[in-house]
């Protein structure tokens, strides 16, 4: 019988980390899996699942991962009020995603500021119905994908993975003073 790691906040507490993946009441599990997937693909250092929804151990979930469920910390944590506060402990500028009509600014307009470059914890909402008043009120900013063609909005775990490697990039820029072009590894 395999035994789950630690899944809680307590578990990964004594990390520092720069870029962090949080989906809240993420319920589709295709999704989910596909999120933890690119976040260890964009060299995130945690997923952590909040507010309920799917169950990122369950079997469609883990099958989505394809495998990154096992190189980086996935969190569960049903307290959204409790992943902020480690999230800001943890030194983690809070970025959400919203729509239009909600979001201050696009995406790319905060990559060119210079606001991705340092340690963030996204917050990604949930498929149908975005992120709860709470968390878009909690963030430190609430940024949109620009959608350039005729879609209403974008799949979860496309947004997410657009979010990810712009921050990604970012901090790699902030480091390195190159674009991050290469082969990937860990920070």
């Amino acid at each position: 019988m395999a035994t789950l790691p630690p899944t809680g906040l307590a578990g990964i507490a004594d990390r520092r980390p720069t870029l962090v993946a949080v989906c809240v009441a993420a319920a589709d599990p295709g999704n989910a899996g596909t999120v933890i997937r690119t976040a260890d693909a964009a060299g995130a250092d945690a997923v952590i699942f909040t507010g309920g929804g799917v169950d990122p151990f369950g079997g469609k979930c883990v099958r989505s991962t394809a495998g990154s469920l096992f190189h980086l910390p996935v969190v569960v944590e049903p307290d959204l009020g409790a992943t902020m506060a480690w999230l800001r402990a943890a030194g983690c500028q809070v970025l959400a995603t919203s729509g239009a009509t909600r979001a201050h600014r696009d995406l790319y307009e905060a990559a060119d500021a210079g606001d991705l470059d340092r340690p963030t914890g996204w917050l990604f909402g949930n498929e149908a119905h975005g992120l709860p008043a709470a968390a878009l009120g909690a963030a430190d900013a609430v940024l949109r994908v620009p959608v350039y063609g005729q879609a209403e909005s974008l799949n979860l775990a496309v947004a997410t993975a657009l979010c990810l490697y712009a921050s990604a990039r970012a901090q790699r820029m902030a480091r390195t003073g190159t674009g991050g072009a290469g082969g990937g590894g860990r920070r």
